[in-house]
């Protein structure tokens, strides 16, 4: 059977390969990253140690999930704060209806959380009659333009500034000539009365932190802690992967995160929440709910050598450096999570049968694992993926038998040596198109390496 999420794939990465306007804004914008990035990394001595540090750290907080989670929401609830377990999206979606019918919810505010995008919540929300409005100024762009985020860490980056102003002009009515600045002041004056009127803000979480019982968010806008603070309750959604040891780890994790997501030393707003407001304090939310989600990630933590991607930290350095991404584009991945890390989980998350095609959309450089903060070998993984498709028989017989011929042949001189280098050249290049369609033809030499050996030995 056709796989409809490959061919869907490759029909949306054909034509932003050859969009020429396309690969123009998002070259622009990540040559943006590039150009600040190597000074954030300014602020580390040893940056290789600092990176060797946090995967261990990752990789202790991984090992040991179950104890962590258990100790946060030991401690959580001590503070008054109540967690839930949600082993897949539509758990997550009916703790929050229920949440919302309890409260007889009619808006919520929501800062920028990729998990959310994954349980497709705006959605959910919307089908039960509840306004969800995002408040990160990517978002409440992608959102208005009805888009799904086009990068973790930047949702608009392939948006210029007149597109922007374009759209703000059809949808609200503005000036179609105002700057950047005057556009985020228009955002933000409707944003305002959304926080005052939401009954339920909705946060994700960068890290959790089992010792305190708390979450950690770090921002560049403070729609984070807006969305936590005004309405009377606060949901954060968060995978289960997002657990660091101790509050401890914050000062190595919060910088390593702002170098590589946006080239900062540190971003602007950071905040620790632990719990909903106490009995002696004036500010934050009457409750506080973790939602902790699974969709998927105890499939890849009981794969030894594939639990290395929930090392992630979701800094979107590997999809900056990506040949692959800035050819084509966040969207056309068609998942939550674009990219290189999004390529090694997605199979993982939302199974091998539909989702295999994206491990093969890498060149294999290697680069995205050079710029990972806590070096995940995601080149390696990526491999891994292919192999284990091929090993549960998610490979077609023609591939299969392919590939067979193709190693016999390699592993046989004589036959190496059979027929001319034009016949090679046809036999490769228009019998086997599932090669040739989206690669450049192969050369073979008109010698083989037989008769230069002896060329070269007489001589």
């Amino acid at each position: 059977m056709e796989n409809i999420f490959a061919k869907s794939f490759l029909t949306k990465s054909n034509a932003k390969a050859v969009d020429l306007e396309h690969r123009k804004k998002i070259n622009f914008n990540i040559g943006k990253y590039n150009a600040v990035v190597p000074k954030g990394k300014e602020q580390f001595t040893d940056l290789e140690r600092v990176r060797e540090m946090a995967k261990n750290r990752k990789w202790e907080a991984v090992e040991h999930l179950d104890t962590y989670l258990l100790q946060f929401e030991e401690q959580l609830t001590k503070r008054g704060g109540q967690v839930l377990w949600a082993e897949d999206a539509e758990q997550a979606l009916n703790f929050i209806g229920e949440i919302c019918a309890e409260k007889k919810c009619r808006s919520i505010v929501k800062s920028k959380s990729m998990v959310t995008e994954e349980i497709h919540l705006n959605n959910y929300l919307e089908s039960i009659g509840i306004e969800s409005v995002e408040t990160d100024l990517g978002e409440y762009i992608q959102q208005m333009d009805g888009e799904a985020p086009y990068h973790i860490v930047t949702p608009a980056m392939h948006k210029s500034k007149e597109d922007v102003a374009k759209l703000f002009n059809e949808k609200l009515g503005t000036d179609i000539n105002l700057t950047p600045e005057e556009l985020t002041l228009v955002a933000r004056k409707n944003l305002r009365d959304k926080y005052v009127q939401a009954e339920i803000g909705v946060t994700g979480a960068n890290f959790i932190i089992p010792d305190i019982g708390g979450i950690a968010l770090t921002e560049n806008e403070g729609n984070a802690r807006l969305s936590a603070s005004w309405p009377k309750t606060h949901i954060v959604i968060v995978g289960i992967e997002k657990v660091i040891p101790s509050i401890t780890d914050l000062g190595l994790f919060w910088p390593l995160l702002a170098t590589f997501g946006t080239g900062q030393q540190v971003t602007v707003y950071n905040s620790i929440i632990s719990g909903p407001r106490q009995a002696d304090e004036t500010d934050g939310p009457e409750e506080m709910i973790v939602i902790l989600l699974d969709n998927g990630r105890t499939d890849l933590l009981a794969n030894a050598k594939s639990r290395e991607a929930l090392y992630c930290i979701r800094c979107g350095a590997c999809l900056n450096a990506c040949p692959v991404y800035k050819n084509i584009g966040g969207h056309s991945y068609d998942t939550t999570y674009s990219g290189p890390i999004g390529s090694v989980i997605t199979p993982h998350l939302r199974g091998m049968h539909d989702y295999k095609h994206l491990s093969y959309a890498s060149s294999l450089c290697g680069n995205c694992t050079e710029v990972c903060p806590v070096r995940i070998n995601l080149h390696d993984l990526l491999l891994d993926n292919r192999k284990q498709s091929v090993e549960g028989g998610e490979s077609s017989f023609t591939e299969n038998f392919a590939w067979k011929i193709w190693k016999q042949t390699s592993m046989s001189r004589n036959l190496m040596n059979q027929g001319t280098a034009p016949i090679k050249n046809w036999v490769i290049n228009k019998m086997f198109k599932g090669w040739s369609n989206q690669r450049a033809p192969l050369e073979f030499p008109n010698k083989t390496f037989n008769q230069l050996y002896k060329e070269g030995r007489r001589n």
